[in-house]
């Protein structure tokens, strides 16, 4: 049984999917999203700017197309589960799941996840934090697509890529709503599929 199969979706789905996902679509939604989105300098720091996602959710049209173009790419590549980052990764894995029929499993900070977990160290500009996942949230083989709201330093995004690979799935993917391309994210994480919506 392949891992189309094992998903519950036919070995076709995947190959209709990559016929349907026209970038000509993902770039309207994504200049949609660019007029959305608010910038605040000095925030949460002096020389920071800070790009907040929220008012996304605040045109239910425009998020319910974001999540159909992350869905059809999340198709093309086979994700057979979706793992979202804490915490905004929650709001597009979980919808983008749904739209798929998959599960979705938390990457949460240390700490917040009962049960047997593993963790993965990353670092911030002032020390080091963790992320943690449950011992049983991917199982060997699976394909995982990796989702959150912004790729900036690429830190927490390897660190999900390490604890996936350590429970022997397979990363499928990684999306993201927006790259900052002044910041070395890609780099921290660029030998996997990486879909960024919009890159500023």
């Amino acid at each position: 049984m392949n891992q189309s199969e094992t998903a519950g979706h036919p070995p076709a789905v995947a190959e209709e999917a990559k016929a349907a996902f026209k970038p000509a679509r993902a770039e309207e939604v994504a200049e949609r999203v660019r007029q959305r989105l608010r910038d605040y300098p000095d925030y949460p720091r002096p020389g920071i700017l800070f790009r907040d996602v929220m008012p996304l959710f605040q045109d239910h049209v425009l998020f319910s197309d974001v999540i159909d173009v992350f869905a059809d790419h999340a198709t093309a590549v086979g994700a057979e589960k979706i793992a979202g980052i804490e915490s905004r990764g929650f709001l597009f894995g979980v919808p983008v799941g749904l739209r798929l029929g998959v599960p979705f499993i938390a990457v949460r900070k240390k700490g917040k996840l009962p049960g047997e977990t593993i963790a993965a160290e990353y670092e911030l500009e002032y020390g080091n934090s963790h992320l943690e996942l449950q011992a049983d949230a991917v199982r060997p083989g699976e394909r995982v697509l990796i989702i959150d709201d912004l790729l900036a330093t690429g830190g927490t995004a390897a660190a999900t890529v390490s604890l996936i690979e350590e429970l022997g799935g397979t990363v499928a993917a990684l999306q993201v709503l927006v790259e900052l391309a002044a910041l070395p994210g890609r780099e921290a994480v660029n030998s996997y599929n990486i879909f960024a919506l919009l890159t500023l």
